[in-house]
């Protein structure tokens, strides 16, 4: 199988978009400190550019969680593989995550990160696909919309391959053409 990427959302629309997305968040916050939570490995590079647009100080933290264990459908409990290494009580959090899918684990973390009082919790998607979701989970800040495709690039990934991309694109495998 030959692998071929179609861009999906160019670099322009996604700079244009966090910008848009900034703005929105600073005044929804009032300009107050902004604790920016990424759930890695995917969502750093959309926090890192997220966090180049916000006019507010902002705090940056990183988790890693799974509700998939060796499994490829969620088991419904979340697995905490890296936890925050500093208190969110009292703080404003903001969870950035690259693409919200069946929004299972995203719902269990938010359950978890609101376990730990913070003074507001809100959450924000670069990518977001409403049709694939199985348990609902409130977005506040979504980036683009998208159809049900296997998207990479801008920390999306295939087998830990194409996070670098300054683009999201929809990967495709072609039959390879032999002669």
């Amino acid at each position: 199988m030959k692998e071929r990427i179609e861009v999906m959302i160019s670099e322009d629309a996604i700079a244009k978009r966090l910008e848009e997305l900034a703005d929105e968040i600073y005044r929804d916050f009032g300009g107050e400190q902004v604790e920016l939570v990424c759930a890695l490995k995917g969502a750093v590079v959309t926090l890192v550019e997220l966090a180049k647009c916000m006019k507010m100080p902002v705090s940056m933290n990183f988790m890693s969680v799974s509700s998939y264990g060796n499994a490829t459908e969620s088991s419904g409990k979340i697995d905490v593989k890296m936890d925050l290494d500093e208190d969110i009580a009292g703080k404003n959090v903001l969870i950035v995550e690259d693409i919200i899918d069946s929004g299972r684990t995203l719902s269990r973390l938010r359950e978890l990160l609101l376990s730990r009082n913070p003074k507001t919790l809100k959450i924000c998607t670069l990518l977001d696909k409403p049709e694939r979701r199985v348990t609902q989970v409130p977005v506040d800040y979504v980036g683009f919309t998208i159809p049900d495709a296997f998207v990479v690039g801008y920390g999306l990934d295939y087998a830990q391959r194409y996070r670098n991309l300054n683009y999201v694109g929809v990967l495709h495998f072609d039959e390879d053409e032999t002669d």
